[in-house]
């Protein structure tokens, strides 16, 4: 694609002058003789690169590139001035001027000035696209449904992203979605150019956890042959998403509480302080204030953590949303395993909407999935759902022992391992856990030797 540039000088010679040399340089370029003209053509033909003239016989500069950063903010605006007036520039610089250049200049540095602006456009328009697929991926259009509970979840969403505030505190029973509300915050921030890290605090001893925020220095304990950073550090700028935090220990609790009043930390064996910015999403599936009386959560970190508070409602609790969320999930799978299933029966539905769903979303979504990667059909039905959801009886067979709970979650584990060919970081989406997660209900269900290959 070739990029356009607009040049937007009052002097005739100027503009005849830049507009040859660049187009020589392959360029398209356009001109306008007043800073009106300019803000014109800037929304019209939206150009990738803009050489503006600091004094226009209509307005100054800065005024106009005040107003053409809000048409286009990715537009990469070069200044020119006839003085060499350090406060202007530094002004420009604040308001988006992607450099300053001084006449009497060299056509050269004319060249080089756009060639880093287009370079710089490429880079800004490959970060947006980015951050737009990322606010698709996990914005609040993609929590589903219109009930009330969840229409005033998206509201708060929304309020948060655009705000400053730096501690989130979501709760709500398992499965209802606090990891995707934390990533929706997330991308839908000016903090999406950073990473997020998530940590689910259950999954780590007391001492590793700590290893794992704030990271060791070399020599801090017998295996630390080097410095590493924890995920403090490494989402400096970003966001940290802590999953399950009533289960962190007291002693790490502290740290964190000196760490969200300071910003900054100390690694493990260290001596310095680091400092960084983060934005602290915690979650929790317990009565916080409970932990609290109960003397096994910090009073003085839970309020430091719920400045801003999202509760998420079982789906019980969702009325239509279940249907909707169940319609969703069913086109989502019968595309993934190239199925044909588009809608559910109205019994199918009445079942789905009258079961108590102790599992929440990630319950339905998992059911779902399972009906369409083990059945057939246009239409979700009654006859596809597990004897549990409709109340059938089914006659057990004397010569099978029945099945135990646990029997039942590892074959379904191993049936999502075989189909991901042993992917643990794919099967653990799947099942919507995460990966540390997996690993240990693996352990725990002594399924150990079938991942690491394709589980047969």
């Amino acid at each position: 694609m070739r990029l356009n540039v607009l040049v937007v000088d009052d002097e005739l010679l100027i503009r005849k002058s830049l507009s040859k040399v660049l187009r020589s340089r392959g360029y398209q370029v356009e001109t306008a003789s007043s800073g009106a003209e300019g803000l014109e053509k800037a929304g019209e033909l939206h150009p990738q690169v803009m050489i503006l003239d600091m004094r226009l016989p209509d307005a100054d500069g800065l005024s106009v590139l005040r107003k053409v950063r809000q048409i286009d903010p990715l537009l990469q605006v070069i200044m020119i001035t006839a003085y060499g007036d350090v406060p202007v520039a530094f002004e420009a610089a604040k308001l988006g001027a992607v450099n300053f250049l001084r006449k009497p200049y060299e056509m050269e540095d004319i060249e080089l000035a756009v060639e880093a602006a287009a370079m710089g456009y490429r880079q800004a328009n490959e970060l947006d696209l980015y951050r737009r697929q990322a606010w698709q991926d996990y914005s609040g259009e993609e929590i589903i449904g219109c009930s009330d509970p969840i229409e005033q979840v998206r509201d708060v969403i929304e309020k948060v992203v655009r705000s400053k505030a730096t501690s989130v505190l979501i709760s709500g029973e398992s499965g209802t979605g606090k990891e995707l509300v934390a990533r929706a915050i997330h991308y839908r921030s000016d903090r999406a150019h950073a990473p997020l890290m998530e940590v689910n605090c259950s999954s780590f001893q007391e001492t590793l956890l700590e290893n794992e925020l704030f990271g060791h220095e070399k020599g801090a304990f017998t295996d630390a042959s080097d410095m590493k950073k924890g995920l403090v550090e490494l989402c400096d700028g970003g966001t940290l998403f802590l999953d399950e935090v009533a289960d962190m220990s007291m002693p790490t609790q502290a740290k964190l509480l000196r760490f969200i009043d300071y910003r900054s930390f100390k690694r493990v064996g260290g001596s310095q302080d680091v400092s960084v910015d983060i934005r602290i999403v915690a979650a929790t599936n317990k009565d916080l204030d409970a932990e609290v009386r109960s003397g096994r959560f910090r009073s003085d970190l839970y309020f430091r953590l719920k400045v801003v508070s999202i509760h998420l409602p079982p789906l019980r609790d969702r009325g239509d949303d279940i249907l909707l969320l169940a319609r969703h999930f069913l086109l989502e799978f019968a595309r993934k395993f190239q199925k044909s299933f588009h809608d559910v029966t109205p019994e199918a539905a009445r079942v789905l909407a009258t079961y108590r769903w102790p599992g929440n979303v990630r319950e339905l979504r998992n059911l779902i999935e399972r009906v369409a990667l083990l059945e057939d059909g246009d239409l979700l039905e009654h006859e596809h759902l597990p004897h549990e959801f409709t109340g059938r009886r089914v006659a057990p067979d004397p010569t099978i022992a029945s099945p135990t709970l646990a029997q039942i979650e590892a074959d379904h584990i191993t049936e999502v391992l075989r189909l991901t060919s042993g992917n643990k970081s794919r099967a653990a989406r799947i099942l919507g856990i995460s990966r540390q997660g997996l690993i240990e209900k693996l352990r725990r269900l002594r399924l150990e030797e079938t991942v690491g290959r394709p589980v047969s």
